[in-house]
């Protein structure tokens, strides 16, 4: 029986030449990851095991949630994770100015790609799988331990295969996909799965979709998410990632335990409703307007230079509704660069919206954009779970960047298209 992709990056780092779902196995680790929230408790793990870490250069300590420090708490976080990298010398240490949401600045960097194992004290780790990676969450314990030892365990998940066909809509992005993906599913039709995709439909797709997408397959429950390598794949990760990779490729007889299928020109932008990712619908479909008081647009999900590029074309030209407060938060600092270069900055700025250093902010009801009783908010962030952006009477609405920024303009609720 051959393997699927998944299944073969495991078998790899386990020093084995087969793996089958529901195997215990333990992988050497390419790349461990934190940020300042889940640092320090997993420092304080470290710190009882008493030795070194295993790589100095396999470790990235990301100060992105909280940062810059918020309040004397969230600095007192940062000082835990930046003394730690001093005295270990860790060389994938992003301080303040430097810094970028750590999903997006991974890829950026070149510090995860094809073929690799990726373990990170955060759900979204599972970002990578864009890159034909294999990335996930794990807790405080697994990831001190894997700063140590530079290895984890895993169960072998099965593995979905999502078969997608088609080409996109002009004004549909990864975000719809995998909301509509999750709609079909639910929030736990993954659960302890791999998501794999694949199909000709994968090539319409840029990495900004794909790495939207498989930052989102935790929100299916799955335990990764991960794209084949091909040429986009290929033209992203040269002249970033350091050395050698070895991408995979699943085999023509591999095993999926179930096959979704999605037509991505069937496609229209949608909104996943409050309070779970799953609970989406088409805005077209929408019957009665949903005023809204504020617009996110950023996040480790859609916080990249092209979501920026699209969020600037529609508000170019346009203001945000005097009723809605709209905040722009760039995923990296070179993200922002360009996008100062290229214009998009200027616009957002005269169309009234706030720009943010890069930050997850909001997204976590952490800070920059926190909201009060009975307000809602469109986010292209990732949950929107009750109290997920503050208060439990709030309420968030996950949408991409196309739906985000036209209802920034409008006040509410808004399809790309209405933007006149």
């Amino acid at each position: 029986m051959g393997m699927n992709m998944t299944e073969k990056i495991l078998a790899r780092h386990a020093g084995l030449s087969h793996v089958e779902p529901g195997q215990l196995i333990t992988c050497q680790l390419d790349m461990v990851l934190a940020n300042d929230i889940t640092a320090p408790p997993s420092i304080k793990e470290f710190e009882r095991i008493g030795r070194p870490v295993f790589d100095n250069e396999k470790i990235a300590l990301v100060p992105d949630h909280f940062q810059p420090a918020k309040d004397i708490k969230a600095a007192g976080l940062g000082k835990i994770v930046r003394d730690f990298a001093k005295k270990h010398k860790i060389k994938n240490y992003f301080e303040i100015g430097r810094v970028g949401i750590e999903h997006v600045i991974l890829p950026e960097f070149g510090l995860v790609g094809p073929g690799m194992l990726t373990i990170g004290a955060d759900s979204h780790t599972c970002t990578y799988g864009a890159l034909n990676g294999f990335s996930t969450g794990v807790g405080t314990t697994d990831l001190a331990v894997g700063m140590a030892t530079g290895r984890a365990w895993f169960k072998v998940p099965e593995t979905i295969e999502v078969h997608l066909t088609g080409e996109k809509p002009a004004d549909v992005n990864g975000k719809d996909v995998i909301l509509t993906l999750i709609g079909m599913i639910g929030v736990d039709g993954a659960l302890y799965k791999s998501l794999e995709f694949t199909g000709e439909g994968v090539a319409a797709l840029t990495m900004t979709d794909r790495l939207t997408i498989a930052n989102m397959a935790i929100e299916a429950g799955a335990k990764n998410g991960i794209f084949p390598f091909d040429e986009k794949t290929k033209e992203y990760v040269e002249g970033r990632v350091k050395g050698a990779y070895e991408p995979v490729a699943s085999d023509a007889d591999a095993k999926y335990c179930r096959t979704v299928e999605i037509d991505l020109s069937s496609l229209r932008p949608v909104v996943a409703f409050p309070h779970l990712p799953g609970n989406t619908k088409r805005v077209m479909d929408i019957a009665e307007p949903i005023k809204i008081d504020q617009v996110v647009i950023g996040s480790c999900t859609n916080g990249r230079l092209e979501d920026l590029e699209i969020s600037a074309g529609l508000l170019k030209g346009h203001e945000v509704h005097p009723d809605v407060r709209c905040i722009v938060i760039p995923g990296s600092q070179a993200v922002y660069q360009e996008a100062m270069h290229l214009g998009y900055i200027d616009v957002f700025i005269d169309a009234g919206c706030a720009v943010a250093a890069p930050t997850c902010g909001p997204c976590l009801g952490g800070y920059m954009g926190i909201l009060t009783a009975d307000e809602r908010c469109v986010s292209t962030t990732n949950r929107n779970f009750r109290g997920r952006m503050g208060h439990v009477d709030s309420e968030v609405y996950l949408a991409g960047p196309h739906v985000a920024a036209a209802s920034a303009i409008l006040g509410r609720i808004a399809a790309p298209e209405e933007v006149k």
